[in-house]
């Protein structure tokens, strides 16, 4: 078998309209990846937005057995099948990286911890030329036909009013953030991402809906909405995890996170206070340091390069530090190497990783899952491009269990009060969709 391609111009008005008409054509499979970029032009990408939709005949397979190592899999068959590959890792995923890891909590949302799909049809449009190219093992003219023709609908008015329940109310959290300060105030790390999840129960949503709100409200450079059965993911990342361009790797960890201000003198203001904040500049260097050190496990000596550091970047509710590290990959180490020995991105769990990964096991009250894994995808040639997944709504439909999970960074010179006050930020990002 082999992919028909078929190429469609397009005008820059015409490619809004026609994401929409996408994302609404793919919806009737059963498993589907949507990215968006969103236009962004700070976080270097080759598409304005790609979709993945229904499995292909010569799909990805999962062999299993004893000492079955997924990551080895996902190279040979990517090697074998030289093919377009969408795909996410979960958090929890680190269990089986780590074998002394576990997860405690119960499983809420059903996402596994490993899975890729070789997509039956891909549809992309391209950053540097506004072109809607089809790549199908079916008919591509005929996709494109339907396409053009599906409905490109608004944003939906009406989605449900929702008050989210959480396991943990503001008085644990406080107290937890204390006890990890203790931690690090007895070596045991020096930061750690700590999260808490909101939820809500027996409830009925549609979930394109859902996410064509969050992307409207808050539109982000590595935006993702995933169908995979019954279960979704509406997710609207600021942050890139890891991206692979011929033999360079290339990561940009976020740490450091502002208000916007009512006007923009006052935005001026938070922008300056978080460029210059030194806690927070010690959160991202720590995070820095650790991805330098990640990626020296598979790129060549004297190759790692931080090409940028402290960078501000302003989202449509947060500014954000961002740094940017790269480095050139061994040319004898397999890709999926590079994912190996980098997650979890260090940005979602702090460091030293091992460590703090059984801390927040430990402190934490509900199972990550999904919530801080990275999807993506890999192409024919093996360069690929992850998220990470945060800013994110997970929904399982059989079940009618909707959540979110959002946290920061704690050092020991974090204030639990200002913790928690950057934590509710983010979660009111996500919640006012259903407000």
């Amino acid at each position: 078998m082999y992919r028909s391609k078929k190429n469609h111009p397009l005008s820059k008005e015409q490619a809004k309209d026609i994401k929409q008409r996408m994302l609404n054509w793919a919806s009737q499979f059963d498993i589907l990846v949507f990215l968006d970029s969103n236009s962004y032009t700070s976080a270097p990408g080759k598409y304005e937005c790609i979709l993945a939709a229904g499995k292909a005949h010569t799909n990805y397979t999962e062999d299993g057995g004893e000492g079955y190592d997924k990551l080895q899999h996902l190279q040979r068959q990517h090697d074998q099948q030289k093919d377009w590959m969408f795909g996410h890792i979960g958090y929890d995923f680190k269990n089986e990286l780590e074998p002394k890891l576990f997860s405690r909590h119960e499983v809420n949302t059903g996402f596994s911890p490993f899975e890729f799909f070789v997509p039956e049809t891909v549809v992309y449009i391209g950053r540097e030329q506004p072109m809607l190219t089809i790549e199908t093992y079916g008919n591509a003219d005929s996709i494109l036909d339907e396409i053009k023709a599906a409905v490109a609908l608004p944003v939906a008015q009406a989605i449900p009013r929702l008050q989210f329940e959480s396991r943990m109310g503001k008085s644990e959290y406080l107290e937890n953030i204390e006890r990890l300060r203790q931690h690090i105030a007895q070596g045991d790390c020096y930061e750690i991402n700590y999260c808490k999840e909101g939820f809500c129960k027996s409830v009925s949503i549609d979930p394109l809906q859902v996410f064509r709100a969050l992307n409207e409200l808050s539109p982000a450079p590595f935006a993702a909405y995933y169908r995979n059965g019954n279960r979704y993911m509406m997710c609207a990342s600021p942050e890139r995890y890891l991206r692979k361009t011929g033999s360079q790797l290339l990561s940009q960890p976020i740490k450091g996170t502002a208000g916007r201000g009512a006007d923009k003198a006052a935005d001026d203001v938070k922008k300056a206070e978080l460029r210059n904040s030194i806690k927070e500049q010690a959160e991202n260097v720590m995070i820095t340091d650790l991805t330098r050190n990640d990626l020296s496990r598979v790129c060549e000596t004297g190759s790692i390069r931080v090409d940028e550091l402290y960078g501000i970047y302003t989202f449509p509710h947060v500014h954000q530090m961002i740094s940017t590290v790269s480095g050139t990959k061994r040319g004898n180490v397999p890709f999926t190497d590079a994912i190996r020995y980098s997650f979890p991105m260090g940005s979602m769990t702090g460091a030293p990783k091992f460590k703090v990964m059984e801390l927040i096991g430990r402190y934490e009250y509900s199972r990550r899952e999904l919530f801080s894994g990275t999807i993506g995808y890999i192409e024919p040639g093996g360069d690929f491009d992850f998220n990470v997944i945060i800013r994110s709504l997970f929904y399982d439909e059989s079940a009618g269990y909707l959540s979110y999970q959002t946290g920061g960074a704690i050092t020991y010179d974090s204030n639990p009060e200002q913790e928690w006050e950057e934590l509710r930020l983010k979660a009111w990002a996500i919640e006012r969709i259903f407000s």
